[in-house]
């Protein structure tokens, strides 16, 4: 399996589970928010850490700018966006705030290149579009206010911000490292707004139900989730790896289904058709242009087998340079070249002697000799003067050089 399909499953793995939280967190909507959100991310900090140890990974700590880096994705990805999609919610409906999850794709396709030293793609921007253009189709619209509307802009930033400003650290830290630092910063987040707005005894209101929904958003959506996903990032780049966000509202509708026991409508098969050509065009090996490659190779191979079998005629009205790339133009320069070269060498010598000398072999011709280049050609010197060069010389005195 290559490395390019395994990271695929790995970031569709990671989108699947997301997807899937959406019926989860609706189990949390009573719960007190703070305080659940930064027993997750504690709960998710403590399974990585150990995950780490097992598999022999070092944690690294941060130094320098990196502090603002690992700090912007906990505070955009982790923190603002779950804001957002409560406050948002009770401005929007949740089609809206979707849909501006949906746009992610087209940021991370245009931005993520830059971010790793790159030049956006042009195959992978028009890919970005059909997966956004398809979660649209599948998550529907819906009605919001200015401020729904606002918190949707917030939410489309914060899911960019949770990719993009992880990309500068992934080489240094690594998927499980940044996952690491980014869910103890977002857990000590939580935990001081948790004392804040809520108490300390908020954490005795949880019931069974709410352990449960934590404990899988800690396991399922934020540990493998996170280790998953930047998996999935440092393998393909942030640019292709955004347009399997779009497995998301996928994974969402097929989780509807057992809970409100409805079949997905015609839009949203549409949809899942246009994110699967969007993934399709984004993630697939650019063949078109490795069989241009091979038909090049091809055609050269032919040409250089039928070039000896064409007449002087012929050769001469290829275009210029063409001849020579093939080899066939330049063969029959140096053919004409090797034929002068036998008459001078056979002046050399005194008629019609030199000339039978030159047949029986006892002065090497330009197109025989297995001494010389590799075009047979014995190099007679830099003056074009026989007489003068020391080469044709001891071709003279019957020395083979």
């Amino acid at each position: 399996m290559s490395s390019t399909i395994r990271a695929g499953i790995s970031g569709a793995l990671g989108m699947t589970f997301v997807g899937g939280s959406v019926a989860v967190s609706g189990m949390l909507t009573d719960a007190p928010l703070h305080t659940a959100q930064a027993l997750r991310y504690a709960a998710a900090c403590v399974l990585l850490v150990v995950w780490a140890r097992m598999t022999g990974r070092t944690l690294h700590r941060p130094r320098g700018v990196e502090w603002l880096w690992l700090v912007g994705v906990a505070v955009s990805g982790l923190v603002v966006f779950n804001l957002a999609l409560v406050h948002g919610s009770r401005h929007a409906e949740p089609a809206v705030l979707a849909v501006g999850v949906a746009c992610v794709p087209l940021a991370l396709a245009a931005i993520g290149p830059l971010l790793e030293g790159r030049t956006p793609r042009a195959r992978v921007l028009a890919a970005a579009a059909v997966v956004s253009a398809g979660a649209i189709v599948v998550e529907g619209f819906g009605r919001a206010d200015a401020v729904g509307l606002a918190w949707a802009v917030t939410v489309f930033v914060c899911e960019a911000g949770f990719t993009l400003l992880a990309v500068p650290v992934l080489g240094r830290h690594g998927p499980v490292g940044v996952s690491v630092h980014t869910t103890w910063i977002a857990a000590v987040i939580f935990a001081v707004l948790a004392l804040r707005f809520e108490g300390v005894s908020a954490a005795t209101t949880l019931d069974f139900s709410d352990l449960l929904a934590i404990g899988y958003l800690a396991v399922g959506v934020t540990a493998l989730a996170f280790i998953l996903w930047y998996s999935c990032v440092h393998s393909l780049g942030a640019g292709r790896a955004g347009l399997l966000t779009g497995v998301a509202p996928i994974a969402a509708a097929a989780i509807g289904v057992p809970v409100t026991g409805a079949m997905p409508g015609p839009a949203v098969w549409a949809g899942v058709a246009l994110i699967a050509v969007g993934l399709a065009l984004g993630l697939s090996p650019e063949g078109r242009g490795r069989l241009g490659d091979l038909l090049g190779i091809l055609a050269v191979d032919r040409m250089r087998r039928i070039g000896p079998q064409l007449d002087l005629a012929a050769r001469q009205q290829l275009p210029c340079g063409v001849g020579g790339a093939l080899g066939i133009v330049d063969d029959t320069a140096s053919r004409d070249e090797g034929e002068d070269r036998d008459v001078e060498r056979a002046q050399l010598l005194s008629g019609e002697q030199g000339r039978r000398r030159l047949v029986q072999g006892e002065i090497p011709s330009a197109r025989g000799d297995q001494r010389g280049n590799r075009n047979g050609v014995v190099d007679l010197g830099s003056t074009g003067d026989p007489l003068q060069n020391p080469a044709a010389q001891r071709l003279g005195h019957g020395g083979r050089g």
